[in-house]
């Protein structure tokens, strides 16, 4: 896969505006909740152009039992794809396009996700270190997506625990 960090483009929200509702017509009996995450959903940050999408749903077999709609709308059912509790889906093979993380609804990664995008979006000196990193580690890393991911892994790990110490002191 291409590790290709671009600068943002507005379109990514209207691109995952028009996914949702394309999922909610064909699997909206499989969806509590449905949001847009990680660098395409927060204004300003380059990302590589794929939007995520977490998905809340009742229970896994409700989603596993969707999985011919999802194959439908062009999506690969991957499974759990190397973390428990989730189902995995993308479009677009290995240059995808979208991809789906679907968890049980309040799942602890759910919250992780969104506590992760809410942190950046109100720290902008760290949105902005986020984004070095990603576009040095891009350049470095031979296009090995493994090599990418393990790039960032200290960084987000280090913020993700503040992100959610703060997700948890908004009630």
């Amino acid at each position: 896969m291409k590790v290709e960090i671009v600068d943002y483009n507005s379109v990514w929200p209207q691109k995952y505006e028009s996914e949702k509702k394309l999922l909610l017509s064909v699997v909206g009996n499989a969806i509590d909740n449905i949001h847009h995450i990680g660098s395409t959903s927060i204004e300003g940050l380059a990302a590589k152009p794929i939007i995520d999408i977490i998905i809340e749903s009742p229970s896994l077999d409700i989603l596993d039992s969707c999985k011919d709609q999802f194959e439908l709308l062009g999506y690969e059912a991957l499974g759990e794809f190397g973390m428990s509790g989730r189902r995995y889906y993308r479009k677009g093979g290995e240059q995808r396009t979208y991809q789906i993380h679907a968890f049980v609804t309040d799942d602890k990664n759910v919250h992780r996700h969104i506590a992760f995008r809410e942190y950046l979006k109100a720290n902008p000196e760290v949105l902005t270190e986020y984004e070095e990193l990603k576009r040095r580690v891009a350049r470095e890393c031979n296009n090995d997506i493994s090599v990418y991911c393990d790039g960032k892994n200290d960084f987000i790990q280090e913020h993700e625990a503040k992100a959610l110490e703060r997700w948890q002191l908004r009630t």
